[in-house]
């Protein structure tokens, strides 16, 4: 049985968290498509897109990733 996307998000901010990052998750924001978590550590940040195996990011995801990185922020794809 697949594993639904809110154990994997559950799984991966542990792991961000046991890794010393603050994560917040990203559910009702002025930009719709928007990663699914941000990760902030030393100043940093980062973008997650949680994904269950073999889902893709949709093409509005796929957009706001492109400007999150064009203004410097990392952004990934992560399935469980």
């Amino acid at each position: 049985m697949a594993r639904l996307e809110s154990e994997i998000q559950r799984r991966i901010i542990q792991r961000l968290e046991a890794e010393g990052w603050y994560v917040v998750k990203l559910i009702l924001t002025n930009r719709p498509g928007i990663p699914d978590l941000m990760a902030l550590k030393n100043g940093k940040a980062f973008f997650v897109e949680v994904k269950r195996p073999g889902q893709r990011a949709r093409e509005l995801q796929e957009y706001r990733m492109k400007e999150l990185r064009s203004r410097g922020f990392e952004c990934e794809v992560w399935s469980g």
